[in-house]
């Protein structure tokens, strides 16, 4: 089990505290890289359970979405929205997806989405 990075967990954390989802961060988990912004975690699991009740064959599965997270301690996970596996040129999925990932399976990051601009 890897310690996860302090720096990392704060980014999280001011994240969570100001209920914002514009944060864009690129991470590396698995050997895979993952870029897109980082939302709450009540912001991200309202998200997937209104993609979820939109399915005819998922909509069972929404309501687990919509249970309140326990907040004790620091945040222990990264939620990404709009977000995408790169994959030499290619991001997977084109539109992005919604992605939650251990901080603690981060070997590296960055901030910044790759997919991103204020322009």
């Amino acid at each position: 089990m890897s310690k996860p990075d302090a720096l990392l967990v704060d980014v999280a954390a001011l994240v969570e505290s100001g209920h914002s989802n514009q944060m864009p961060l690129t991470v590396v988990a698995g050997g895979a890289v993952i870029t897109g912004r980082l939302a709450p975690e009540a912001v991200w699991r309202q998200r997937v359970s209104e993609i979820l009740a939109d399915s005819a064959r998922l909509g069972d599965f929404s309501a687990m979405f919509t249970a309140a997270a326990a907040k004790d301690g620091p945040p222990t996970h990264l939620h990404f929205h709009v977000a995408r596996i790169l994959q030499g040129t290619v991001g997977i999925p084109e539109t992005g997806g919604m992605y939650r990932v251990a901080i603690e399976d981060v070997s590296a990051w960055t901030m910044g989405d790759f997919s991103y601009s204020d322009h």
